[in-house]
């Protein structure tokens, strides 16, 4: 996606905090605004699938949005990734209309590939992962590999706290990362942006939900977010990449192949994922998310480890103990539990 700026430097980190503090503040107060009018346009309501019981207003996610792109526009100036920046705009448009009326699975798909396909072939060609693989194969990979985690982020909004206890710890790391110098400096402040525009989302949504993100903010918050861990990897730091999303590609991906497996319509909203298995084995909602938000601090320590491991061999063994924490932890989801707790 858009590389090319200078890779920021130990003392250029002081940006962060202030870009995380206004995206708060901004996200919080256009939540304010705009829920009178969301509660007459934009209701969820509750159905077989559903984790909630009442009609809940939709559409947070366009004070995320807003917040992350106006804060992190601001700062950036004329370093702002263009193509970044408008493709969120497309699919958080895109992400909208399907809040309000259900668009149709395949030009669904299609928009959010263009929007995908957007950043991925505005990047600077000199950034690759496997530069053995030819040029067009890897990035066309790069957008098939953009637009699962795009629509993994929608399927795994499910559950109140669920996508703050994912993308908020995801976000911070990468900041923090960044700001020792293993990203771009466009990358450290959407990063530093958009978790503060969760956090400032994060008291809406605790259980029981005032409001819910809806497509209009999973959809372009997993966009964000799978730019962002790009830029991670092109800084060759694969391990990282794939350590800090690891539960969510993994519930998602093993969820998706089972469904296939069992020739069911995967494409159709279900129950089937681990979270949503949890909490119908007695799991209360703020015991999941607890649950993830502290393995996703691991994988967070894990990834900074893995940038500085300084060896292939230490890297995998980092990434399978990440992978064996996310297996115990899905495997845990799965079993019923006696008593339903908070």
């Amino acid at each position: 996606m858009n590389g090319g700026p200078a890779v920021i430097g130990i003392a250029e980190w002081w940006p962060i905090l202030p870009v995380g503090a206004a995206a708060a503040i901004v996200s919080a107060l256009v939540i304010r605004l705009i829920r009178p009018h969301l509660l007459k346009h934009a209701l969820a309501k509750p159905n077989a699938r559903s984790s909630h019981r009442l009609p809940t207003p939709q559409g947070a996610g366009i004070a995320v949005v807003a917040a992350t792109l106006v804060v992190a526009g601001a700062v950036l100036g004329g370093r702002a990734p263009a193509a970044l920046f408008g493709a969120t705009l497309f699919i958080a448009a895109l992400g909208f209309a399907d809040d309000l009326k259900p668009v149709p699975v395949l030009p669904r798909l299609l928009l959010q590939a263009i929007a995908v396909g957007a950043i991925v072939f505005a990047s600077p060609a000199e950034l690759r992962i496997a530069s053995v693989v030819p040029f067009w194969i890897e990035r066309g990979l790069l957008v098939l590999a953009g637009l699962w985690f795009v629509n993994l982020v929608n399927f795994m909004d499910g559950l109140d706290w669920m996508t703050v206890a994912e993308v908020v710890p995801v976000t911070a790391a990468l900041a923090i990362l960044g700001a020792q110098g293993d990203l771009p400096l466009p990358a450290v402040i959407v990063t530093a942006g958009l978790c503060g525009a969760m956090i400032g989302f994060a008291p809406f949504n605790r259980p029981v939900a005032s409001i819910f993100l809806g497509d209009v903010g999973s959809l372009p918050i997993g966009l964000l977010v799978g730019w962002s861990l790009l830029q991670l990897a092109w800084q060759h730091h694969l391990a990282a990449a794939l350590l800090l999303p690891l539960y969510y590609l993994a519930d998602a991906t093993v969820t998706l192949l089972r469904r296939m497996m069992r020739r069911e319509p995967f494409w159709v909203a279900h129950r089937s994922h681990f979270y949503q298995r949890a909490t119908d084995n007695g799991f209360g909602v703020t015991h999941v998310v607890g649950e993830v938000f502290v393995l996703n601090v691991v994988l967070a320590l894990l990834a900074a480890a893995s940038i500085r491991a300084g060896s292939f061999v230490l890297e995998a063994a980092l990434l399978a103990l990440g992978a064996a924490a996310v297996a115990l932890v899905m495997v845990h989801f799965s079993r019923t539990r006696g008593v339903k707790t908070a």
